[in-house]
């Protein structure tokens, strides 16, 4: 293919969340896959302390677990700055150079690589919107939504969805009324609950808590990384299963193959390492072992939240099955993990979408989906 026909996508990752190094991962897996005859990838960093930068293409495509430690970017780049493009749907990134703009690169299309607040919330895409870029993903309101584990709790039972029963809490309720608090936990839940910061991801500050006893320590933990969290009714004996739904312009979603997480030791969990590490606590089974009456029901509940959140371009639902077949949702995640482990490309690899031809069909979609309100 002629270079200058290509596809320029600008692959933005990092951030000045907790989830900044996973973050970096996924970027390198995606620079590694994309099809270069068809996509020219443009690196765009934001650094921890919330620098944008401009990160060249075999940077980005060495960026990789190394040591057993998780890839970021270091604050040595100089400044770049984001630009709005020709009108068309397309931005441009220039790097600062004293008072001028050097190594202009254009883009096509923006590919937000981004995990938790300030990439995954809304924020960016509310950016975007702004500056009339053409992005992948969810919107300004499904993202943010999609973000807070309690607003999208509120926002699923809504739309008639079954929900696991949570408690939800800031700061300054904790402070102010702890003991009332824990009691009405201990009261309304049955343990043992999941503590969890209500705008994190990659499992990030999340604790279990086999009894009341155990809840202060976690809930002080989920606060050094949200002001806000939520109390999560843990089901025992429910398996853990996970469908993947990627977006059609006319149409219904599509759901892939279901994936099941299985811990193997009864006191794991589905946590930092166990997503992003060589070894861990659990395994990926996938497709899940399930029967085809209870896939279409997973297929069917993965769909419904999407569209109940208003979700766009691609999603991973995550739900709770219980022994007597019920299912429970746990979350809907706007930008699920996106290496090629994760659990979102697996599922669509194991339902015929190999991981380049996911990328790119997300990419197409954004191209072609109008720009304004969604």
């Amino acid at each position: 293919m002629d270079q200058s026909t290509r596809t320029r996508v600008a692959i933005i990752f990092g951030g000045v969340s907790s989830e900044h190094d996973v973050s970096c991962l996924t970027a390198g897996s995606v620079a590694r896959a994309i099809d270069p005859e068809r996509f020219e990838v443009v690196g765009i960093g934001i650094t921890p302390s919330g620098r944008w930068v401009q990160v060249a293409t075999a940077d980005l495509l060495a960026l990789d677990v190394a040591d057993n430690a998780l890839p970021r970017l270091d604050e040595t780049r100089p400044d770049a700055v984001l630009i709005r493009g020709d009108g068309n749907g397309g931005g441009r990134i220039a790097t600062l150079d004293d008072e001028r703009l050097a190594e202009a690169r254009d883009f096509d299309v923006a590919f937000a690589l981004l995990h938790g607040p300030f990439g995954e919330d809304g924020t960016i895409q509310g950016l975007f919107e702004m500056m009339g870029i053409r992005y992948v993903g969810a919107g300004v309101a499904a993202s943010a939504i999609g973000m807070d584990k309690d607003l999208m709790k509120h926002e699923l039972r809504a739309a008639g969805l079954a929900v696991c029963p949570w408690v939800a809490l800031d700061r300054h309720t904790w402070a102010a009324d702890r003991a009332g608090l824990l009691l009405r936990m201990e009261a309304d839940l049955a343990f043992p609950v999941y503590v969890k910061p209500a705008r994190g991801g990659s499992s990030i500050g999340i604790s279990r808590a086999e009894t009341p006893a155990h809840l202060p320590a976690a809930i002080e933990e989920a606060l050094r990384y949200d002001a806000k969290v939520i109390v999560e009714e843990g089901f025992v004996g429910a398996r853990e299963i996970e469908v993947a739904v990627l977006d059609v312009l006319d149409g219904a979603p599509r759901t892939s193959l279901a994936g099941e997480i299985v811990v193997r030791t009864e006191d794991a969990f589905y946590d930092y390492a166990a997503k992003y590490l060589p070894e861990g606590q659990v395994d990926l089974v996938v497709p899940a072992p399930i029967s085809d009456a209870l896939l279409a029901r997973v297929q069917k509940t993965g769909a419904r939240t999407f569209r109940a959140m208003g979700a766009e371009g691609l999603s991973r639902v995550d739900l709770f099955v219980t022994p007597d077949e019920e299912i429970y949702v746990n979350e809907l995640n706007t930008m699920p993990g996106f290496t090629h482990l994760s659990m979102y490309p697996m599922l669509w690899d194991a339902s015929g979408l190999r991981y380049p031809d996911l990328i790119a069909e997300l990419i197409e979609l954004a191209l072609t989906r109008p720009m304004g309100l969604r």
